[in-house]
């Protein structure tokens, strides 16, 4: 290996403190550009901002895109017939509304959205069993049982409709208030093992909520924490009264489902689409039921009636909205949260630019829109995204055209799937979930990489499966805070020291030239002072005597008792000795990573600025932001004695520049 060569350089620099630069440079002080005022240009791109397709849509390369984004539609658009009714049964609503769902949102979003490849709808699995276990807490089975006729269906699911509708139009307005706040940031709250973790856990209420359709009981639906675990036991309490005929299409549905898709991901090379398997699997099974009639002689849950049109809008129930806030604000951070993450993984993958506060605008549009007319919630699906990049989808119209083959199944086809089990829809739930139930991996991988990290997915699965996914949430969330709070709190610092011949400072405790530990040889030090101070106390002492006894031998004991006096009533001053070389001459604060200063803060570095300075070190400050000097200033840190020159604008400028400072060691927090 050929040895690296040393090149010498010299950098030459004004050095410059916080008092100068403030003259030098003439900071001015007016109002941003964006506080200026309005005009004509700026009204012009505030429209485009506001509604995307404006702006993007007349210069739609037509030729490049036309085809691949036709084919990715209508592929799309097939995936979403089977998984549109299996998630609304998640909802808790009837599986026609899982249609409705994936039509008008996916419209809206093509005018506001910026994303061009995810997947907007409806039908995404943590989203619908938020939403279910909203519409089930409010409208129970027991609000609608007669002893006579049993549980009125049709009423029970007019009322989850409604409860669906006014839970799903509140998140929609809290994403728009969201989002004209400019309060996209909240994103970066939610971390990626907070996601994947809490993803997880909720993959978990999924499943439990889906076994009554697998072995035919009806289990209570229980509420609140620890709803989970009472409703497994309430399951489990049921088995013995399950339906052989709906656990044998509910296990040949799995089977045949998993072998399928296998067999699609090993021909995905060769196959321009993937096979629709769920589509085939769903006609399969309706034909099946059909011709068996495993309704009525097996009884097994079949869909039943499915109205073909769309539904007029209709206002949301306003007594409702006041019961579902606490369950919107979690649905409308949840969706965008998973979309936001998902869409700058394509943005940043194909090269183009989602904005975050767009994308809540928009979120929260399709959703208060999506209310009018009886949908739930909608975020992104992850399957579904892969699906329509992978068949050439390239913008947002390819979502509209799966709005459009939506429509064409909703005004024509839906009501062809009446007989279809509910328990095949419930395998669909099952197959689909694999991707999450995945993420368990990422528990040992976390442990090698980062254990904060894992602590907090590990901690978000458990608070979500324990408190329900609304309530986990928020714990998770806290949670992730406090791990920040603690790590901010206990910083690391370390002294700094120059690499001989090199402008470069590092640590004292990594690069230790010498070998020696710097702490042993203090506390020896320390020691050794003690010995020295003992020692000449008992000198002191010995000389007194002898001096005394002296005296008393030449006769003068009156002489003798004076001198003493006059010894223990003189303070003895000790000359300050040499300097310390183990001292810094200075210590320098960096203060880059700081965004602000509290008074709790300004009032911390003051003291230290003082006790330094009391000891003879100087204390300078460097990297300090605007802002941070700001707080400085309006929080009285700056006085007669401490002035803006021992503020620097950079730690490399102060110790690169100033040769009389090289020699310093630096606490960096």
């Amino acid at each position: 290996m050929a040895e690296r060569r040393k090149v010498d350089y010299d950098v030459h620099r004004d050095v410059l403190h916080e008092e100068q630069w403030t003259v030098s440079t003439n900071r001015s002080t007016t109002l941003p550009l964006s506080l200026r005022g309005c005009n004509g240009p700026r009204l012009k791109k505030c429209f485009k901002t506001s509604l995307p397709v404006v702006s993007w849509l007349p210069r739609y390369p037509f030729r490049e895109n036309a085809l691949g984004d036709l084919i990715s539609g209508i592929s799309v658009g097939i995936m979403q017939l089977p998984q549109g009714m299996a998630y609304a049964l998640l909802a808790s609503v009837p599986a026609v509304y899982g249609l409705y769902s994936s039509f008008y949102p996916v419209l809206i979003y093509f005018f506001f959205g910026t994303s061009k490849h995810i997947s907007v709808v409806s039908t995404y699995a943590v989203m619908s069993v938020m939403i279910g276990g909203v519409t089930e807490r409010l409208a129970p089975d027991s609000d609608f049982f007669n002893n006579v006729t049993g549980i009125n269906a049709s009423l029970r699911d007019a009322e989850r409709v409604k409860v669906a509708a006014a839970v799903t139009f509140m998140s929609g307005i809290f994403q728009v208030l969201l989002g004209l706040v400019q309060f996209g940031f909240v994103v970066t709250y939610l971390s990626e093992p907070l996601v994947r973790g809490y993803t997880t856990g909720a993959a978990i209420h999924v499943i439990v909520s889906q076994l009554k359709y697998t072995f035919g009981i009806n289990p209570t639906r229980f509420s609140g924490p620890l709803a989970l675990i009472y409703t497994i036991l309430e399951i489990c309490s049921l088995l013995p009264e399950t339906n052989i005929g709906t656990l044998v299409v509910s296990a040949v549905a799995i089977v045949c489902l998993i072998l399928a898709k296998e067999l699609n991901t090993y021909l995905a090379k060769w196959l321009p689409v993937p096979i629709p398997v769920e589509l085939i699997a769903i006609i399969i099974a309706t034909v099946i039921s059909w011709q068996v009639d495993l309704n009525a002689r097996y009884g097994v849950d079949v869909v039943g009636q499915i109205p073909s049109g769309l539904q007029p809008p209709a206002v949301p129930d306003i007594s409702l909205l006041s019961q579902v806030i606490g369950d919107a604000f979690a649905i409308s951070v949840v969706g965008y949260g998973l979309a936001i993450s998902l869409g700058r993984i394509f943005a940043l993958k194909y090269g183009y630019k989602v904005d975050s506060n767009q994308e809540l605008i928009a979120l929260g549009l399709s959703n208060a829109v999506g209310g009018f007319f009886q949908c739930f919630a909608i975020s992104c699906s992850m399957s579904r995204s892969m699906v329509q990049v992978s068949t050439g989808g390239r913008s947002q119209v390819a979502g509209a055209i799966s709005a459009v083959v939506i429509l064409i199944i909703t005004l024509w086809i839906g009501q062809l799937f009446e007989e279809l089990p509910k328990s095949v829809l419930a395998a669909i739930i099952y197959v689909n979930l694999q991707g999450i139930m995945r993420q368990f991996t990422d528990i040992p991988a976390l442990w090698k990489s980062n254990r904060i990290d894992m602590v907090i997915w590990v901690a978000t699965f458990i608070l979500t499966v324990l408190l329900n996914p609304d309530l986990g949430l928020a714990a998770s969330i806290a949670f992730a805070l406090l791990t920040v709070i603690f790590r901010t709190q206990l910083p690391t610092y370390s002294l700094l020291g120059q690499i001989p011949e090199t402008d470069i400072y590092r640590p004292l405790n990594s690069y230790e030239e010498t070998g020696i530990d710097i702490t042993k040889l203090l506390a020896r030090k320390q020691k050794l002072e003690a010995k020295r101070k003992r020692i000449e106390e008992k000198q002191l002492k010995k000389d007194k005597k002898e001096a005394k006894k002296q005296a008393k031998a030449n006769g003068n004991v009156q002489q003798a008792d004076v001198e003493e006096t006059e010894m223990k009533s003189v303070a003895v001053v000790d000359i300050e000795p040499d300097r310390d070389p183990s001292l810094p001459r200075a210590i320098v604060l960096d203060l880059s990573p700081v965004n602000f200063l509290d008074t709790v803060g300004v009032k911390t570095l003051k003291n230290i600025k003082k006790d330094y300075g009391e000891a003879g070190i100087e204390v300078v400050l460097s990297g300090c932001q605007l802002g941070v000097i700001h707080n400085l200033e309006t929080g009285g840190f700056f006085n007669e004695k401490i002035t803006k020159c021992c503020v620097f604008s950079s730690f490399t400028m102060l110790f690169c520049t100033v040769s009389e400072v090289r020699d310093l060691t630096a606490t960096h927090f």
